[in-house]
């Protein structure tokens, strides 16, 4: 397995990167990942999107110890309802404890389980992102209104998670990549059209093309020469993990 991340601030951002990401063994055979992205119109959005990641690598932490007692149930699509629920029952209990509001608790979040030997995957998008898995890329956009998991918080679990239609159940891949919607914020340096790259452009050089994936700061080295060598910026924050397996 290798896998790269990236998270940065966009160039149109000035004092907090607002997404955040995690990547996390659930067991030596699983594998958690997570991708999120603070509302910029949400109270203090930065902590909407590290709250829900901390929770998710507690909940991964506590994971690993306990297999290390007894196995934990390797089906990912039982592992992915589990602890999106335990996230869901937790951020709840926070809200309370600390009298927030909807507005704070306002993050987009891609959530996914890896089984590492069988090189499957099952994975949930709360809000706006993007899943590219093989070269085939699955866009989830809004239209700047998701459907913030921090809306629900008072509803019952069971049927929420029933009407999330925006999840994705995947075998034998050997390329996996998720982002938040900052991957189609480039922009060219100077707004030429003639230079401006195209999404496609973007996403193959970022989630498909593999050329030195095996070496170090992959996505560094590549936002790099985005912006020195062809001028095209990221102007919203983004964070990106991509694993090839």
């Amino acid at each position: 397995m290798m896998l790269h991340t990236y998270l940065g601030i966009g160039e149109f951002h000035v004092n907090n990167c607002e997404d955040f990401l995690i990547a996390e063994k659930l067991s030596d055979s699983l594998l958690l990942i997570a991708v999120f992205d603070g509302c910029t119109m949400g109270k203090e959005s930065v902590f909407s999107s590290h709250l829900y990641g901390k929770i998710l690598r507690k909940i991964a932490k506590e994971s690993y110890y306990q297999d290390f007692i007894s196995p934990i149930n390797s089906c990912i699509k039982h592992q992915l309802k589990t602890i999106t629920k335990e996230l869901f029952k937790l951020t709840k209990e926070i809200k309370l404890t600390l009298h927030l509001d909807d507005l704070e608790l306002l993050s987009t979040a891609i959530i996914g389980i890896i089984n590492l030997k069988e090189k499957s995957a099952e994975i949930i998008s709360i809000g706006d992102g993007l899943v590219c898995i093989d070269g085939n890329i699955t866009e989830y956009d809004h239209d700047d209104k998701p459907d913030y998991l921090g809306y629900h918080l008072n509803d019952d679990f069971e049927t929420w998670f029933l009407r999330q239609n925006q999840k994705i159940s995947v075998s034998n891949f050997t390329d996996l990549s998720i982002s938040t919607d900052g991957i189609w914020s480039f922009k060219h340096f100077e707004k030429s059209p003639s230079k401006q790259l195209s999404f496609e452009d973007v996403t193959n050089y970022l989630l498909i093309n593999s050329d030195h994936f095996s070496g170090e700061n992959f996505f560094q080295k590549k936002i790099r020469i985005l912006k020195d060598e062809l001028q095209n910026i990221v102007t919203d924050d983004l964070a990106i993990i991509r694993l090839i397996v």
